[in-house]
C-alpha cells in the first residue's frame, strides 16, 4: 500500500442476506447498501470522487444501474468481478485511490443476487477459467474428479490432505459449523441463525471428502459497502467513527499454489498476504482481537486461520479445541456467523467483514461485541485466484 495518504473506513452500510428469491432485486440491494454506507459516514454522494463495485453473476455496467439511482454526478464507475473475492478487490481499488491521493472520497460496494443450487457456468461454449486449477486438482488426487462439483471438490480435498498430514479428526471440520452458528445467532444480517449440533453437521449429506452439506455456505444474495476518505478529508469535516486501513495487500497465485491441495485453495497466497499486512501494520497475529475469515468451507476455516498465523501450521485441532477462535479465547474469528451461517453473496462478501469489523472497532457490534478490539483483520479470497487480507484499526 502506498503509505502517502492514510485511507480510513468513514461508514459502512449493509443489507440483511437472504436465501435465494426471498431478496429485492440486485441494483435495489446495492442501492440501499451504498445509501446507508453514506449516511453512516456522513458524507453525501456528491462528494464521491470514484465508486468501485464488485458483483460476479450480474451484466456488465451493473454497478451503474446500482448508483445511478442514488445520483447522477458523472464520476468514474469501476465494475469488478474477482471472483469470491470482488467485494474486496472494490475495497482494495477504493483504499488504493485515497492512498495515491488520486481521490479524497471513494465508495466500494458489492452485491450479488444468485439462484438456488450449485454455482454454475455462465458462458457453456469456452474453456473454464478454473481449467489450471480443475487439471492440477485430478492430478494430485489421482483420480477422475471431473463429476463432482468444483468448489466443494477443491475445499474438501484440502480438508483430506489436511487430515491425513496432521491427523485433523472429522470432529474438528464439524465443529467450525457449530461455531459459525453460535455466532450467527447474534447477527440479525445472518441468514442460518438456527443451532447445530455436531452429529447434525457429521450427518449431513456427503459432499466430497470429508466435507458434508453443513459444512458448506450456501448461495445468498446480499449488498455491503463502505466509504473510503482521506485523513484530510476527515479531519476538515470533523467525521466520527473513523477506522484506519492500517494495513492491506492483495496477491494472487504462485507456483506454489500447485503444489499441493491445500495450496490450490489459497493457502499460499493467504500467507503472503498476511505477511505483508503484518509488516505494514506493525503488529502480528497475536494483536489481533477479531478476525473475518473466508469460511466458504469448514476446511477454509482450517487452512486460512493457520495461513494467516492465527494459530501453528497443523495446530488448528488443538486451537479450535482450547476454544481460542471464539469468545474467551485469543481470537474471534468470525463473530457474525461468516460465510457458513452469515451468508456468501460473492460480490457483497468480503464487505459485510468490512461492516462487521468496523462495528466491532466501534464498540457497537451489540451481542456480538468482542471486549476490547483494536485490531481486526479481515481475509476475503476467491479461486483462480486472489486474496485480500485488510488490517482494521481505530
Amino acid at each position: 500500500m502506498n503509505h502517502g495518504y492514510k485511507p480510513l473506513i468513514a461508514g459502512v452500510g449493509m443489507v440483511p442476506f437472504s436465501k435465494p428469491g426471498k431478496s429485492d432485486s440486485w441494483d435495489q440491494m446495492g442501492e440501499a447498501a451504498a445509501r446507508a454506507a453514506l449516511q453512516d459516514a456522513n458524507v453525501p454522494y456528491e462528494d464521491i470522487e470514484v465508486a468501485h463495485v464488485g458483483y460476479v453473476y450480474a451484466d456488465s455496467t451493473a454497478a451503474q444501474s446500482a448508483l445511478y439511482n442514488v445520483g447522477l454526478t458523472g464520476i468514474p464507475i469501476i465494475n469488478v468481478n474477482n471472483n469470491c473475492s470482488s467485494g474486496s478487490t472494490a475495497l482494495y481499488l477504493a483504499c488504493q485511490a485515497i492512498a495515491a491521493g488520486t481521490a479524497d472520497v471513494a465508495l466500494a460496494l458489492g452485491f450479488e443476487q444468485m439462484i438456488p443450487g450449485k454455482l454454475g457456468l455462465v458462458f457453456e461454449d469456452r474453456k473454464r477459467t478454473l481449467d489450471r486449477l480443475t487439471t492440477r486438482l485430478g492430478e494430485l488426487l489421482q483420480q477422475d474428479t471431473q463429476g463432482s462439483l468444483d468448489a466443494p471438490r477443491f475445499f474438501g480435498a484440502a480438508g483430506l490432505e489436511h487430515h491425513r498430514k496432521y491427523g485433523t479428526p472429522a470432529e474438528t471440520f464439524a465443529g467450525v459449523s457449530v461455531k459459525a452458528r453460535r455466532h450467527a445467532a447474534n447477527n440479525p444480517h445472518a441468514v442460518f441463525r438456527a443451532a447445530l449440533t455436531t452429529e447434525e453437521v457429521l450427518t449431513s449429506p456427503a459432499l466430497f471428502g470429508m466435507l458434508t452439506r453443513y459444512q458448506a455456505c450456501a448461495p445468498t444474495c446480499g449488498a455491503a459497502a463502505a466509504v473510503v476518505v482521506s485523513s484530510e478529508y476527515a479531519k476538515r469535516h470533523s467525521l466520527k467513527g473513523v477506522v484506519e486501513v492500517a494495513g492491506q495487500a492483495m496477491t494472487t497465485d504462485t507456483s506454489a499454489t500447485f503444489e499441493n491441495l491445500i495450496g490450490l485453495v489459497g493457502a499460499d497466497m493467504t500467507r503472503k498476504a498476511a505477511e505483508q499486512v503484518y509488516q505494514q501494520a506493525g503488529v502480528g497475529p497475536e494483536d489481533i482481537q477479531v478476525v473475518e475469515l473466508h469460511d466458504c468451507f469448514t476446511t477454509a476455516e482450517v487452512v486460512f486461520s493457520e495461513a494467516l498465523g492465527l494459530c501453528a501450521e497443523g495446530g488448528f485441532a488443538k486451537y479450535a479445541a482450547d476454544g481460542d477462535n471464539t469468545y474467551g479465547g485469543r481470537h474471534v474469528v468470525n463473530p457474525s456467523g461468516g460465510l457458513l451461517a452469515k451468508g456468501h453473496p460473492l460480490g457483497a462478501t468480503g464487505l459485510a467483514q468490512t461492516y462487521e469489523l468496523v462495528q466491532q472497532l466501534r464498540g457497537s457490534a451489540d451481542r456480538r461485541q468482542v471486549p476490547n478490539v483494536r485490531n481486526a483483520l479481515a481475509h476475503n479470497t476467491g479461486l483462480g485466484g486472489a486474496t485480500i487480507v485488510t488490517m482494521l484499526r481505530t
